[in-house]
């Protein structure tokens, strides 16, 4: 049973594109939209996109790359860049329409399906060793008692089902035999950095996933005298981030001739950040996200190294695991995780990543 309480609200700016006229392979123009939709989602991507097809990208750190890099200039095709913060906003802005590609964990493509967006996944990041550099840790209020995670029986933790963050609690459960029923799972999605952290501090709840940053360790620093701890969450990966679409998006020749580039490029930009973490570091952590140095270090230090797969058949189960584990907690039906994968892309983004770290 989940208690639901507001703690803020999310906010999308709609951002409609106007449609674009352009041409299929028989040479008839036809708009964006509901008429492109005549590319069958097996058939080979186009390898061109025609001038003036534009994409609707809410992908913050690509972004950041393209820029600092001067890549941006080249694209292929227009860019209209969304600001997007966690998978509940992607989702709703995909029902908009105002958004082609969006970032997330594993969860929010599977939720997307569960409340009737059909998407797909192009674009795969997995870490290499991730069991030592986790995404996430579970934080405890300082007024908890908790010590370990075998403490968390009867206690209440932020719980958002559309998110990463909803499984990492539950098989952070499970790791120490305990399921939902032993705890109070407290709906909350998590809107931003601030928001389990505020209401940890304030005694809203007992324990939250939180990432394994920067956040984390400040509020360590802030609370751990008082008796916050950030506890390991267990064994197991919590590591798979993806970039996904609408599939109705892949239907649309033009649209997918464009995805096809801008996976080859978001590859590229991976590279880029593995080959120049110094460079990332001061440009991305420090000038855009206001770290300091010392901090700016952590991060790179935590996330470890990324990895983009040929196969993605690791990505494929770990995306299984989640469907299987949320669904029943969240009252919907399990489905193949097969079915919101795009291997198309699978090849585009390895051998992008593959050449950008040989030629850095």
């Amino acid at each position: 049973m989940l208690r639901r309480r507001a703690i803020g609200r999310v906010l999308v700016a709609g951002i409609l594109a106007a449609p674009v006229a352009y041409f299929l392979a028989v040479g008839k123009p036809v708009g964006g939209g509901a008429a492109a939709r005549g590319l069958p989602l097996d058939a080979p991507l186009p390898e061109q996109a025609p001038s003036g097809v534009t994409l609707s990208i809410g992908d913050p750190t690509t972004q950041k790359v393209l820029q600092i890099t001067g890549w941006d200039r080249d694209l292929p095709f227009h860019v209209k860049w969304v600001r997007m913060t966690g998978g509940p906003a992607v989702t709703e802005a995909f029902h908009a329409k105002a958004l082609d590609v969006g970032a997330a964990a594993d969860i929010p493509p599977v939720h997307a399906v569960w409340v009737g967006m059909p998407v797909k996944i192009i674009a795969v990041t997995l870490r290499k060793d991730p069991l030592a550099h986790p995404a996430w840790v579970i934080a405890t209020s300082p007024r908890s008692g908790i010590q370990t995670l075998d403490d968390l029986r009867g206690k209440r933790i932020a719980f958002s089902p559309g998110q990463v963050q909803g499984e990492v609690v539950l098989r952070a459960l499970g790791q120490h035999h305990l399921t939902a029923s032993d705890v109070t799972l407290v709906e909350m999605p998590s809107t931003g950095a601030d928001v389990y952290i505020n209401a940890l501090a304030a005694g809203q709840i007992d324990a939250a996933p939180i990432a394994n940053g920067v956040a984390a360790r400040h509020y360590l620093e802030g609370f751990g005298k008082d008796g916050a701890k950030l506890l390991a969450h267990g064994a197991f990966r919590d590591d798979l981030a993806d970039l996904y679409v609408r599939t109705e998006t892949l239907q649309d020749p033009a649209k997918a001739a464009a995805l096809r580039s801008y996976v080859a490029l978001w590859g590229r930009a991976q590279a880029w950040i593995e080959t120049h973490p110094d460079q990332w570091a001061a440009a991305y952590y420090q000038k855009d996200q206001r770290l300091s140095p010392d901090d700016a270090r952590f991060v790179i230090r935590v996330l470890g190294v990324r990895d983009i797969p040929r196969d993605w058949s690791p990505a494929i189960a770990q995306e299984q695991g989640a469907i299987d584990l949320m669904g029943p907690q969240t009252g919907h039906k399990t489905f193949s995780a097969s079915d919101i994968f795009d291997l198309r892309f699978a090849p585009v983004a390895a051998n992008a990543f593959a050449a950008g770290l040989a030629h850095p």
